[in-house]
C-alpha cells in the first residue's frame, strides 16, 4: 500500500539517554504547601476548640469523679456523684421542668418562623425594615426582656392578667405554678428567637429555584398548595438544623428563669421552673460541690446528645430526609 505524497511523517525526536536530573526545588515546596496549607488554615479552630473545649470537658469529668470542695479536700469518689444524680429527685424535677419548657417553647417557635419567613420572602413594601426588624430581639439586653416580661406577667398589675380579666378570667400568678411559669418563660424565649430562626429559614427559602414556583402557578397550584409541596420540601435540611440548635439552646435554658424568678437560683419557692443549668449552678455556687455539679453537667451532656440524636432521627424519619 502506497503512501500519498502530501502526508508527511513527522520524524520523531530522540530521547536523551541517561538517569534523570534533580526535580527542581521549587516543585517540592509547592507540592508540599499544597498539601500542608489547608490543614493550617483551619489548625486555628481545632486548637482553640481542644483548648476551650475538650479540655474543660475533660477536666469537668475529672472533677466529678472526686468529691470536690471549695475549702475541702478532693477525694476520688468513682462513679458516687453520677449514682446521687440519678436517684436525686432535685434532679428530676428540673429536667422535667427543663423538657417542659423546652416542648412549649421550641414548637410554636419554628412554626412561627416559617409563618414569619414565609411572609418576609414575598414582594412588599418596606421588606427591608421588616426583615431588620425581626433582629431586635436578638440585640435587646437578656436583662431587659426580662424586666419587661416580668411587667407583662405581674400577678397585680400585668397586662396579660388585665387582658384575660376582658374574659373573666381571675388573676394569674404566673411565677408560683409549675405550668403558668413554663408559659411565661416559653413567650420570652419565643420572643427572642423566632427572628433569628425566620432569618435562616428566609436564607434557605432565597436558594430554592423561582423556576419551581412558576411551573407550579401555571400549573393552577394555590398558594398554599405551593408552600406545602416546594418550600417544605426545600427546607428539610435547614428545618433539622434548626431543630437540632433549638435542642441545645433549649436543654441549656439559664437566663430567662432564673431573671424571671428576680435572681433565684431555686426556680421559685417548690422549683416548679428551676432547670438543669440552674440546678448545677446550684450545686457549684451556692453549696460548693464542684463534683456534684460537674456530674449534673456531664447529665445534662448526655441528654442534650440524647436528645438531638432523637429529634435527628425522627425529623429525617418524617421528613425524608439523606
Amino acid at each position: 500500500m502506497s503512501v500519498p505524497a502530501d502526508v508527511r511523517v513527522r520524524p520523531r525526536t530522540a530521547r536523551p539517554s541517561g538517569p534523570p536530573g534533580p526535580r527542581p526545588r521549587g516543585s517540592a515546596l509547592t507540592r508540599l504547601d499544597v498539601r500542608l496549607s489547608p490543614y493550617l488554615f483551619v489548625s486555628p479552630y481545632f486548637l482553640l476548640f481542644l483548648v476551650f473545649g475538650l479540655f474543660p470537658m475533660g477536666y469537668t469529668l475529672w472533677v466529678a469523679l472526686h468529691d470536690w470542695e471549695l475549702l475541702g479536700d478532693q477525694r476520688f469518689v468513682g462513679l458516687e456523684n453520677f449514682r446521687l444524680v440519678l436517684t436525686d429527685p432535685q434532679f428530676w424535677n428540673a429536667v422535667l421542668n427543663t423538657l417542659g419548657m423546652f416542648v412549649i417553647a421550641t414548637v410554636p417557635q419554628l412554626l412561627f418562623a416559617l409563618v414569619l419567613a414565609n411572609a418576609l420572602d414575598r414582594r412588599m413594601r418596606g421588606r427591608l425594615v421588616a426583615r431588620l426588624g425581626v433582629l431586635a430581639p436578638m440585640v435587646t439586653s437578656i436583662a431587659a426582656v426580662a424586666i419587661v416580661f416580668g411587667q407583662l406577667f405581674s400577678r397585680d398589675f400585668g397586662f396579660v392578667n388585665w387582658v384575660l380579666g376582658w374574659f373573666g378570667v381571675d388573676r394569674l400568678d404566673w411565677a408560683a405554678g409549675r405550668w403558668s411559669s413554663w408559659l411565661a418563660i416559653s413567650a420570652m424565649v419565643d420572643w427572642r428567637w423566632t427572628g433569628y430562626n425566620a432569618l435562616i429559614y428566609l436564607a434557605a427559602m432565597q436558594s430554592i429555584p423561582r423556576d419551581l414556583y412558576e411551573a407550579a402557578a401555571i400549573d393552577g397550584a394555590s398558594r398554599a398548595r405551593r408552600f406545602w409541596t416546594i418550600t417544605l420540601p426545600m427546607l428539610r435540611p435547614t428545618i433539622v438544623f434548626t431543630a437540632i440548635v433549638s435542642t441545645i439552646g433549649g436543654f441549656q435554658l439559664f437566663t430567662e428563669p432564673l431573671l424571671f424568678g428576680n435572681g433565684d437560683m431555686a426556680g421559685g419557692s417548690l422549683r416548679q421552673f428551676q432547670t438543669v443549668t440552674m440546678y448545677m449552678f446550684e450545686n457549684a455556687f451556692r453549696r460548693f460541690d464542684y463534683g456534684y455539679a460537674s456530674a449534673v453537667s456531664w447529665m445534662l451532656f448526655m441528654l442534650i446528645l440524647v436528645g438531638s440524636l432523637l429529634n435527628f432521627l425522627w425529623l429525617r424519619r418524617v421528613g425524608g430526609t439523606r
